[in-house]
């Protein structure tokens, strides 16, 4: 790539060609993602999301947003202080994500039941607090769902003792075809500049969510499917709709 196309212009235009070609080349993988999370809302399950980093752009896309499921929750290492009494300086440890047992320990903490679904979302997909919990899912019966790069993942060791990556352990892999590294410009002496996998990560996302919705309703049931609570009647609908999952997404009270 020449020193030229790193501008705004040559971001838009080379995202776009990705965003173009997934929209495409996705759509079996999103058709299979999309009936997971249809088979989760119709058994009255819940949707956990999970990812740390920046990966936690696209669990915010996945739980508790307006035009998103109601039945999702957002899962992260910080749940450690906010629901499991860890005092904050936990937190400040840089190794915390690859330390044994924390992924379960953040499971545990949110009670999943068998019929929810996990989607996790690594673009690397080799994290061991990451590979621990697609692993501590599967291991209790639940289906998972990954969001990750394959190109990435496939070019870098497996780092979690089990030998494992996440897209080993997924029932459904949605690619978000970022690059290694994720940065897509590249510049004239090394290195990369302007990441992807949180743009191609959403359109993923909300293809499958929106497959989901047609294949709910195709079945008969009403999707339940937060408003903006900055519309009239908004917030108040979304209490309503809230109560059906009271004490199982945390935004409602246990």
């Amino acid at each position: 790539m020449s020193v030229e196309s790193v501008n705004a212009s040559g971001f838009a235009r080379e995202s776009l060609a990705v965003l173009d070609r997934i929209t495409e080349s996705a759509r079996d993988e999103v058709r299979r993602a999309a009936e997971l999370i249809a088979d989760c809302v119709g058994a009255d399950g819940v949707i956990q999301a999970f990812g740390t980093g920046h990966s936690q752009a696209i669990v915010l896309e996945v739980a508790g947003r307006a035009g998103g499921l109601v039945p999702t929750n957002r899962l992260s290492i910080a749940d450690l202080v906010l629901y499991g009494g860890d005092d904050p300086s936990v937190l400040d440890d840089p190794l915390l994500e690859r330390k044994p047992g924390v992924a379960e320990r953040i499971y545990d903490l949110v009670s999943p039941r068998p019929e929810d679904l996990f989607v996790i979302v690594s673009n690397s997909g080799v994290n061991s607090v990451i590979v621990e919990m697609a692993l501590h899912a599967k291991e209790h019966g639940h289906r998972v769902l990954a969001v990750t790069s394959l190109t990435h993942t496939s070019a870098v060791p497996a780092s979690h003792s089990s030998g494992k990556k996440l897209m080993d352990i997924a029932d459904v892999v949605l690619d978000n075809a970022a690059p290694r590294g994720d940065a897509l410009l590249e510049l004239p002496d090394g290195g990369a500049v302007c990441a992807l996998s949180t743009l191609t990560g959403v359109m993923l996302v909300q293809m499958a969510v929106a497959e989901a919705t047609s294949l709910l309703l195709a079945a008969g049931h009403r999707p339940p499917v937060y408003v903006s609570a900055n519309v009239p009647g908004g917030f108040e609908g979304n209490l309503e709709l809230e109560k059906r999952y009271a004490g199982r997404i945390r935004r409602t009270a246990s």
